[in-house]
């Protein structure tokens, strides 16, 4: 009985969120944007560092689908690439900063007193500093690179998580449910990632969500001021600091990876609204018993 319930709150989730319309269009221009970063070495003829001197800053067109660079190397194949290197930085910065957010928030949350003042305190003291700050610091004290990149945005985007955990564990931890696992004698780690954690992943999915765009974001801007990913690799953010000299003769270098930041983020800015409402528990309590 039980799990049956569940599964109709999972359909019930599952169908809100297909009523969002702009959520499942995320989904699908996502869904587009991920299969063509990964088969880019499949879809398109040309590589995407190899120069071509004839064909410099060539517009739009045949066979340069969104024109050439200062160098003649194809815009879309280096769009693509760089949208394969963009996207891996935001989904593993995003799963550093939800792994530690989600710890500390758990323990802060279901302990509470002073272990919930002091991990608080820890994160009201990230939170103080600014953020672009922080990343241009360790990006320049620290060498450049992948792996660099997402380790600084990761270690610095943990703190809404946590904050966001902990609500969810204060308000889940005095429920009738947690009561009796207590009295059956359950320890307190499997009470927190076995019976409150799992009842707490609305929220963490819609930050988890959101935390890939924003780490799309900072590591756009960072290699734009040229301290994240360095060239030959391509980025989006390095692919619109090298079109800066060249706005004006070639402007759709700056164009077309701009406006792939700008419809990414916009995609999964319409998921996390759609997930948003789709966990949403009085929505989902007003149709589990319609």
């Amino acid at each position: 009985m039980l799990q049956a319930y569940k599964d109709r709150l999972w359909y019930l989730t599952l169908r809100q969120f297909l009523r969002h319309k702009m959520a499942v269009f995320g989904v699908v221009v996502m869904t587009i944007m991920v299969l063509s970063v990964i088969f880019a070495d499949v879809i398109m003829p040309f590589d995407a560092e190899e120069p071509d001197l004839f064909n410099m800053m060539a517009p739009p067109g045949w066979p340069h689908l969104m024109g050439t660079d200062e160098l003649g190397r194809d815009l879309l194949t280096r769009t693509l690439y760089g949208g394969r290197v963009s996207l891996v930085v935001g989904v593993f910065a995003m799963l550093i900063a939800v792994t530690i957010g989600t710890l500390i928030g758990s323990f802060a949350g279901y302990f509470g007193g002073v272990i919930d003042n002091i991990l608080m305190r820890v994160t009201d003291f990230a939170l103080a500093f600014p953020r672009i700050f922080v990343l241009i610091l360790l990006a320049i004290l620290l060498r450049p690179g992948i792996v660099t990149v997402v380790l600084v945005i990761g270690l610095l985007a943990w703190m809404p998580v946590a904050r966001l955990v902990r609500g969810s564990f204060l308000e889940i931890r005095n429920q009738q449910f947690v009561e009796s696992a207590q009295a059956l004698g359950a320890g307190n780690a499997r009470i927190m990632f076995r019976h409150i954690l799992p009842n707490a992943l609305g929220p963490i999915i819609v930050a988890a969500s959101l935390g890939v765009a924003d780490a799309i974001i900072s590591e756009s801007g960072l290699s734009f001021l040229g301290l994240g990913i360095q060239p030959p690799t391509a980025t989006w953010g390095n692919m619109l600091k090298n079109a800066l000299d060249q706005i004006f003769d070639a402007p759709w270098t700056a164009i077309v990876p701009g406006f792939m930041i700008f419809l990414t983020v916009l995609s999964i800015n319409y998921i996390g609204d759609g997930l948003r409402d789709a966990f949403d528990p009085r929505k989902i309590e007003q149709k589990a018993h319609e």
